[in-house]
């Protein structure tokens, strides 16, 4: 039976590290420090239609709403970096997908080793304790925790950072009664680089450290339900699912190293669809092509939708090339 916070702490990244967690940090169950923030960033629309997010608010700012007692927060990350698949030229116009969407719903990863984490936990530590996973869909905002948990800071493109892994990486989150001892928390390490910023193509960031969501491409491919505006329909480019342009030209990703973990391999050899074939898919098509990927967060006609400004968008483009 463990009884030091401080070894049960080692203990936890011990087993994080053994089921295949790039990273573990550990903060207390304390609520964020920017939940007046985070208030004035709904109150102000930048969560466009995401109407869900103004749900919840204590659950996402306070652990301790959504487990009575919790007293610790561990915070694990899991690389999902991989290059990107030398794209023949084969005559199809296709749409790119981000790259955390190439492979197996990482909810289901995550879920499956954080409860691994979990029942390795169970045989030493009180039977009273309690555990909640949060994996993205928990009303949990677990880039704050990870950032206090020193996982990584915040960057300016809204994302958290880490010197070695980049933001090619996925948050996990338990939240416990158990007592643990905490990790710093991280250091900012943006600088003055604003190159997420600037490369934005629907200029989604107002200033730095704040993203409008209503202007963003991940946004407006993955959450948006209605019509994407048509403002915003030539910088949409080629995104049929999400958006990785901020994370392309970070510096921090650069050197990011590819995973290790098999579920992240892509689906497809080429993971950018043919806007056509999207466009011909059935529902029974959809159900069967996007069976265990992430991409089913985007309905049939949503995905539709976006391959048909892709099409446009490539048209105009031709057009433009041979005047």
């Amino acid at each position: 039976m463990w009884v030091k916070p401080v070894e049960l702490s080692k203990h936890v990244k011990r087993l994080a590290a053994e089921v295949g967690f790039n990273r573990c940090g550990i903060t207390t169950a304390e609520p964020i420090g920017r939940a007046d923030y985070f208030r004035a960033w709904l109150a102000g629309g930048r969560a466009g239609s995401m109407s869900y997010l103004h749900r919840y608010f204590n659950e996402r700012t306070d652990p301790r709403a959504l487990l009575r007692g919790a007293r610790s927060v561990i915070v694990v990350a899991l690389s999902y970096h991989q290059p990107t698949p030398v794209r023949e030229a084969d005559g199809y116009v296709r749409g790119r997908v981000a790259r955390y969407a190439w492979g197996e719903d990482y909810h289901v990863v995550l879920r499956r080793k954080l409860s691994q984490m979990i029942e390795r936990l169970r045989g030493d530590v009180p039977e009273s304790s309690q555990f909640r996973v949060c994996v993205d869909t928990a009303p949990l905002i677990e880039r704050e925790f990870a950032a206090r948990a020193g996982i990584g800071w915040i960057g300016k493109n809204t994302m958290a950072l880490n010197q070695e892994l980049g933001s090619y990486f996925f948050l996990g989150a338990i939240v416990t009664t158990l007592e643990l001892a905490p990790d710093a928390p991280a250091v900012d390490h943006c600088g003055s680089c604003t190159a997420c910023l600037d490369a934005c193509p629907t200029k989604a960031f107002p200033q730095p450290y704040e993203m409008d969501a209503s202007r963003c491409i991940s946004y407006l491919t993955i959450e948006h339900r209605r019509e994407i505006p048509e403002e915003f329909q030539p910088a949409i480019g080629d995104w049929l699912f999400g958006c990785d342009v901020c994370q392309e030209v970070c510096p921090f990703n650069r050197h990011a190293p590819t995973t290790v973990e098999s579920a992240f391999t892509p689906r497809s050899p080429n993971p950018a669809p043919s806007v056509d074939e999207v466009l011909s898919w059935s529902a029974g098509d959809y159900s069967r092509e996007l069976r265990g990927s992430a991409m089913k967060r985007a309905k049939l006609d949503m995905l539709q939708r976006n391959a048909r400004i892709i099409k446009e968008n490539d048209e105009e483009s031709k057009s433009q090339n041979d005047k």
